[in-house]
């Protein structure tokens, strides 16, 4: 089969493949039939390995060496192993990516995201950008017949910011700034307006990502290049500041705004990833009671199936999606240009035979 092999730094190669074994106990066999490109895969393409098991081997999933990408993607059910349940052959599925044990005090409390064992196909394990992957059942949702084949990979990047919203405890009635419209940025965007919260605010240094987000139900956005972003947001939501902000840039720049831009005994949730150790204004989050949390991730039975719901009924997927390519061209024309900020948007890969 066709699969893109992760083998180092600026080093994907499409190639043949075996095909996976017979699906064990709690396992469907999945023939892939779309997926798509996030942050985390351009990270590791230009300054991994950082979390691919390239030459230390996983103590969560036992993989060691070049894994297949691909964490975000969708399919059809063509074997299922023992202990499945639903999902018969033939049914489209989409998989949360991260596996879980189920036994441990994270699972039994139900944030499986935080599983000691918890781990994600494409990233520490063989993951979709191939013909066909062998994925444990209980994290794969049906995909609804609205769903079309070119959004349903988009539902696992849309249920981490559905869990990052969630995590915010975001709700109807509030303000909500979101500081960086990228990828996971964008989408919880389209997921709080809605959820029916009538002020979001993008901020951003791209004007591109600023219109997109204006089109996924921004009712502002505040370019960070030219506009002092405090003012702007407060001028929006009132001078106490916005109720919640959430930070999905992942920069120190975007921190400061976050803070500077919640209100007193606001929220600030974090997101996006640093590179390295940020400076925090303690004094501030103190002084004005601002409560700090971060979202990683998602819970599938609870992220996901709203995730599937809302691209079914809109027009979500069209507006973030920048190229759809094929599995042979995933280097030159997904990763590399993501990299050159030439992609112009989500990239959707489509597994053609």
């Amino acid at each position: 089969m066709r699969a893109a092999v992760y083998h180092g730094r600026r080093d994907v190669r499409v190639v043949d493949a075996p095909e996976p074994p017979e699906p064990a106990a709690g396992e469907i066999t999945v023939e892939v039939t779309t997926g798509a490109l996030c942050g985390t895969d351009l990270g590791e393409f230009v300054h991994g390995p950082k979390l691919i098991p390239l030459t230390t081997r996983s103590p969560a999933s036992g993989h060691l060496g070049p894994v297949i990408i691909g964490h975000e993607f969708s399919g059809r059910v063509v074997a299922r192993g023992s202990d499945v349940g639903s999902l018969p052959v033939g049914t489209r599925v989409v998989p949360g990516a991260g596996s879980w044990c189920g036994e441990c005090r994270w699972c039994r409390e139900g944030r499986v995201n935080l599983c000691r064992d918890y781990f994600v196909y494409g990233l520490h394990a063989d993951g979709g950008f191939a013909d066909y992957v062998n994925v444990p059942a209980k994290m794969c949702c049906e995909v609804p017949a609205a769903c079309g084949e070119h959004a349903a990979p988009i539902a696992q990047p849309l249920a981490v910011a559905i869990h990052a919203l969630r995590r915010a405890r975001a709700c109807p009635g509030e303000s909500v700034v979101v500081v960086g419209a990228g990828g996971i940025g964008a989408l919880i965007i389209a997921g709080a307006a809605a959820a029916g919260i009538d002020s979001v605010i993008a901020v951003d240094v791209d004007r591109a990502r600023l219109e997109i987000a204006e089109r996924l139900g921004a009712s502002a956005v505040v370019d960070a290049r030219t506009d002092d972003v405090a003012a702007v947001v407060r001028s929006h939501v009132g001078g106490d500041g916005a109720d919640v902000v959430i930070d999905a840039a992942g920069k120190p720049a975007g921190l400061d705004s976050a803070l500077a831009c919640v209100r007193r005994g606001g929220r600030v949730a974090l997101v996006g990833l640093h590179a390295g150790p940020a400076e925090l204004d303690l004094h501030r989050v103190v002084l004005n009671e601002i409560e700090l949390m971060s979202s990683n991730g998602l819970v599938c039975e609870a992220d996901l199936p709203a995730a599937l719901d809302l691209l079914a009924s809109s027009d979500l997927a069209s507006v973030v999606t920048g190229r759809v390519i094929d599995l042979s061209d995933v280097v030159p024309e997904g990763l590399v240009a993501m990299a050159e900020g030439r992609a112009g948007g989500k990239v959707v890969v489509c597994i053609d035979r």
